[in-house]
């Protein structure tokens, strides 16, 4: 007469050894693998996170801003990229004044003025930027020695999978000159790259009927218009 041990569990078809000893049979469960499944996410997620902390052999891409000529304060008009030169009269936190001998700007620097240590009074700069409802909204600002500091963020918000991907050098190609030049070839003037969102470009140019126009312009090339100044 033989005794048969149970081994109660979930029901899978796996390959046993069994080892007779005597009158009894021992049933040995093979070793289990890995799933390759979890071989295959950690491939992809290895490069990601390098990418994120900076480990990344590869270089993102960079989009630098269109430069654009400042003009008096008092000529300041709605556009999605425009300058002004001057001086700096007050500070309030992440706002300041601006002010030349034609009148003065009130000018917004977003989350990189924030503690209003941004600049100082009597500090003469060039802001670029969009100006719009009686601000001028700051991209950049350009220091009595010339150095340009950017105060928005170009490309992807970070902290995602797009963000990602570009840190670590696999983000999309994107053609500069070839996206501008669609855009010309689309009838519009004075294009100038205002900022980079995940997958498209912010394009300041001028329609043919002479109003500012702020376009979304897609890496494939797609051109759509968001708002006329």
């Amino acid at each position: 007469m033989t005794d048969h041990t149970t081994i109660e569990g979930k029901a899978t078809e796996i390959e046993t050894a069994k080892v007779e000893t005597g009158a009894t049979e021992t049933v040995a469960p093979a070793p289990r693998t890995k799933p390759r499944r979890g071989l295959l996410v950690g491939a992809v997620a290895v490069p990601l996170a390098l990418g994120a902390v900076g480990l990344s052999l590869a270089k993102p891409a960079q989009t630098p801003l269109t430069p654009v000529a400042p003009v008096a304060v008092s000529a300041l008009a709605p556009s999605g990229a425009t300058a002004a030169k001057g001086e700096v009269a007050e500070v309030f936190g992440n706002k300041f004044i601006l002010q030349d001998g034609t009148g003065r700007a009130l000018v917004e620097t977003g989350r990189a003025g924030e503690g209003g240590t941004l600049v100082a009074k009597g500090e003469s700069v060039t802001v670029q930027g969009r100006f719009e409802n009686g601000f001028l909204h700051a991209s950049a600002l350009t220091r009595a020695d010339g150095k340009i500091e950017p105060l928005r963020p170009m490309g992807p918000p970070p902290g995602g999978l797009d963000w990602a991907k570009d840190k670590a050098g696999l983000g999309p190609t994107i053609d500069v000159p070839a996206l501008t030049k669609a855009v010309t070839d689309a009838g519009y003037s004075d294009v100038r790259v205002a900022g980079r969102g995940p997958r498209h470009l912010d394009v300041a140019a001028k329609g043919q009927d002479g109003k500012e126009r702020m376009l979304h312009v897609g890496f494939d090339g797609q051109i759509r218009e968001k708002r006329v100044f």
